[in-house]
């Protein structure tokens, strides 16, 4: 169920900075007039490792039709949240399994706009701050978010807004991949990840499945992949043993855009799973199994697989690739900058991978060993748009690998 979490808006002369979207864009020809239409937008996420609160207070989000325009230049429209709502604070984590926090909505004219920025609150000298982290086990620490709250994160976005129609977009902020843990300095760094999808129907865009109990815990990971990138991630509902929870394993990853995409699970000291094939589109919900076909995969014995990276920016993630394919990620993580130089660490399966083919009718899941590709992976680390791989294999010792940008 898609779940929207109301914030309030200001009064409606505040909501709206419209100065001069020149050259007619948009206009009723012969009429002077403009036409407009209305953009309507919600924020959502992935789910986050190590954190058990990640806030974020947003202040305003902007958007116009010039993907290079600067501040001070004419045609920025925005939405503006009223500043004594409480819920302007939003815990990304509670943001999952297809939760949607509504930021709101305003007519804007009408036409493509290709930049948004989205606008945070400043933090105050002391907790509660405005824009925080939790890690798991410590106390809660200001996120520094450089230029968030002055000229806000620039996203570049595609988004139509159609005269006399309600355009509606969600945010899709990956906490995980957005925070940086600099150890030297002990800063806790906003570095956001962030795609805007629109939503063209919201009784499909999603895909519903269940684990089992077993590996329904916050460490495990379920995402829809093309070619080894996730395009959106999840974690199933927790399972308590004290609590009875009919949705314990649930997993719901909404909005997907309209594709064909691998679903992947990967749970600590278990092997990986894959289903290929599985079809989203936008008028109905893709259901992968149910509660008697649930996904459960076979424990597995790990491997630590560590090396040293320069710079420290540097992200790594370890691909692996099936047998006829597809090239899925089984572990992404940005790197600790408290040593020099920076190291980085998985821990990944020796065992092989399981797989199996979408159904759009499923009986029991018929998940089977891919032995060929049991073990090897490629490490890929990632700098300024340079990418470089390092191919291992997993069921022997790995010596540390070592990543070196320019």
């Amino acid at each position: 169920m898609k779940i929207k979490l109301k914030s309030s808006l200001l009064a409606a002369s505040t909501l709206l900075a419209l100065a001069g979207c020149g050259g007619g864009d948009g206009g009723i020809s012969g009429s002077g007039v403009t036409a407009t239409g209305t953009m309507q937008l919600s924020i959502t996420d992935a789910p986050s490792c190590g954190y058990d609160h990640v806030y974020l207070t947003v202040e305003k989000v902007r958007v116009h039709k010039s993907a290079t325009a600067v501040d001070s230049d004419n045609g920025w429209s925005q939405i503006v949240l009223d500043p004594n709502d409480p819920n302007r604070r939003i815990d990304l984590l509670t943001l999952t399994n297809g939760v949607l926090n509504d930021l709101g909505q305003t007519p804007l004219p009408a036409g493509k706009y290709t930049q948004m920025r989205l606008v945070l609150a400043p933090n105050a000298g002391s907790s509660p701050f405005a824009n925080a982290v939790k890690p798991t086990g410590g106390a809660e620490v200001a996120l520094t978010t450089p230029s968030a709250q002055q000229s806000g994160i620039k996203l570049n976005v595609d988004m139509d807004v159609a005269a006399d129609k309600v355009a509606e977009f969600v945010i899709d902020f990956d906490a995980c991949k957005s925070i940086v843990n600099s150890g030297n300095s002990g800063k806790y760094i906003l570095k956001p990840k962030v795609s805007v999808i629109p939503v063209l129907n919201s009784a499909g865009m999603r895909v519903v499945g269940y684990v089992d109990p077993s590996i329904a815990t916050a460490s495990t990971n379920v995402s829809v992949q093309v070619n080894g990138v996730p395009v959106k991630a999840t974690v199933p509902v927790p399972y308590d043993p004290l609590v009875a929870n009919a949705a314990a394993g649930r997993f719901e990853l909404y909005p997907v855009p309209v594709g064909n995409y691998d679903l992947v699970v990967t749970a600590a000291g278990h092997v990986t799973a894959v289903m290929t094939g599985v079809p989203v589109v936008s008028s109905s919900i893709t259901t992968v199994n149910s509660t008697t076909t649930r996904i459960v995969t076979p424990t597995a014995t790990l491997r630590t697989v560590n090396g040293t990276v320069n710079p420290a920016t540097t992200t790594v993630r370890a691909l692996q690739l099936l047998t006829g394919g597809p090239k899925i990620e089984v572990a992404w993580g940005l790197v600790d900058d408290s040593a020099t130089p920076a190291t980085f660490s998985f821990s990944l399966p020796i065992e092989a991978p399981v797989k199996t083919a979408y159904s759009a009718t499923p009986g029991l899941l018929n998940f089977v060993d891919d032995a060929t590709a049991a073990g090897l992976y490629t490490l890929e680390a990632s700098a300024s748009g340079v990418i470089k791989t390092q191919v291992i294999d997993a069921k022997a010792t790995v010596p540390a690998v070592t990543f070196t940008f320019p």
